[in-house]
């Protein structure tokens, strides 16, 4: 193992992360902590994962903490569950069934604006199609509150984005933080421990010599190619989700993921 690169990546990838943190009040010890937490679990559940029993003497020494430490850290509690990617993907289920279901297009082939209650073509009926058993005024209520939908006067629904991505929410964008970088640094572990046949997606495009001046237009024209690819991975893969199709054959239960992101900013020499 490159040590010198390994550690060059930790102090990378903790700067945006320390600045979320500072921003949110959160100080270096209580970092700290969550840090010696999530080393005991980890530690635990690859001793397990490999066959061999979990001790608390094992985990003291992968994790060079006390056993008294892993002790303490191993009965704490992971907190509340706040429930943020329960809802994150129940509502970006809605909105991808809305998006891509003919039944809730209108003649242009656009998301139709839907009455909240109202027979097979009702608000209603997307949510329990696509988000199980959520209550419907609970999933309008989320979209809503994050910008995804707005109510019109005649009482309908209307589709404001195609996409759940919270516009409002601290708690719900804190929770994507979570989940999608969790995603992307698990699957650059995955490249670095699998051959090369093996390996997950992981390319991006980048320049660092650009005028200011045609950011605007790359931004938007990225963001019109990236959604296009996106609703059509989602129409594909929606095929073989048995929340959808709940008589899909199959063993096991699987995840799969595509994430894209744009990122712009001032070039930095000791990049």
């Amino acid at each position: 193992m490159d040590s010198d690169a390994l550690h060059w990546a930790i102090r990378t990838v903790l700067r945006p992360f320390v600045r979320i943190l500072l921003r949110n009040g959160v100080p270096y010890r209580a970092f700290a902590e969550h840090a010696k937490k999530a080393y005991v679990d980890v530690a635990m559940e690859d001793l397990e994962s490999g066959g061999r029993k979990p001790s608390l003497s094992r985990a003291s020494v992968v994790t060079g903490l006390t056993r008294k430490e892993v002790s303490r850290l191993a009965r704490a509690p992971a907190g509340p569950d706040p429930g943020v990617a329960e809802r994150y993907n129940r509502a970006a289920r809605v909105i991808s069934g809305w998006v891509r279901d003919r039944r809730y297009k209108d003649g242009r082939g656009r998301p139709a604006s839907l009455p909240v209650e109202g027979g097979r073509r009702s608000f209603a009926d997307l949510v329990r199609k696509y988000s199980g058993d959520m209550p419907v005024r609970a999933v309008l209520d989320e979209l809503l509150r994050v910008g995804a939908v707005r109510e019109l006067r005649d009482g309908r629904v209307k589709l404001v984005t195609r996409a759940y991505v919270p516009r409002s929410g601290e708690r719900e964008k804190l929770g994507i933080l979570g989940t999608d970088v969790a995603a992307l640094i698990e699957t650059i572990d995955h490249n670095l421990t699998s051959p090369p046949e093996d390996a997950f997606f992981q390319l991006k495009v980048e320049y660092d010599n650009l005028p200011a001046e045609p950011l605007a237009r790359l931004r938007a024209s990225a963001g019109q190619k990236a959604q296009k690819l996106l609703e059509e991975l989602d129409r594909s893969w929606s095929r073989h989700d048995r929340d959808v199709n709940p008589n899909i054959a199959g063993t096991g239960r699987k995840k799969a993921m595509l994430g894209i992101y744009y990122h712009e900013g001032d070039f930095d020499a000791e990049d």
